[in-house]
């Protein structure tokens, strides 16, 4: 087998028109709006998964960064939106700790599954605003892995302020259409399980 040296994880060409200029968006809602277009892009032009995660400036409402699911277009099972969204956001700013930007808060369109609700911790952000619910993506087949019951608290904790169900229906829409269309439902587990698989 040949080992790989490096890996690249790049937007869908579509993500250029989408994130071209100066995006501000003055409140979490419409910032939500954002993520919850670019989730419904992401399934419409059939290029990953019905996700989307964005970075904003906490007090300007300027993105920094944006991402959208390309776990199977990528080969990386890492690569769920908000995972691309704190990638990009690092290479934006420079720095791997988004803190050092200032107050950042990040949009996702559905709450992170268990990989990525690690990173938000190790990001820097100061805070996160969920669309659809965990509950929403496993009603759907999702598996979201195991969380603790009480994450949205402990990131709390942390000094990490939770906002959920923000246009929640809207995003976990997202969510349906994505599985109504033929959707691919590409958990980890699923080739050794015999599910669908990715």
């Amino acid at each position: 087998m040949t080992h790989s040296l490096s890996a690249t994880i790049a937007l869908p060409a579509w993500c250029e028109d989408a994130l071209a200029g100066d995006v501000v968006a003055d409140s979490p809602d419409a910032r939500m709006a954002f993520a919850v277009d670019l989730a419904e892009r992401n399934v419409a032009a059939g290029t990953g998964g019905p996700f989307a995660a964005a970075v904003f400036e906490s007090e300007s409402g300027q993105l920094i960064a944006a991402g959208v699911n390309v776990v199977v277009a990528s080969s990386m099972a890492i690569a769920h939106a908000e995972m691309v969204a704190i990638a990009l956001a690092g290479a934006a700013t420079g720095s791997h700790d988004l803190a050092t930007h200032g107050a950042t808060e990040l949009i996702v369109s559905t709450e992170p599954c268990a990989m990525c609700l690690g990173a938000v911790g190790w990001s820097g952000v100061t805070s996160l605003v969920c669309g659809a619910r965990d509950e929403d993506a496993r009603a759907v087949g999702f598996d979201e892995g195991v969380k603790p019951a009480r994450w949205a608290a402990d990131l709390e904790a942390a000094g990490i302020a939770v906002t959920r169900d923000v246009r929640r229906d809207a995003a976990a829409a997202v969510l349906v259409r994505y599985v109504e269309s033929g959707g691919m439902i590409y958990n980890g587990r699923a080739a050794l399980e015999g599910e669908r698989g990715d």
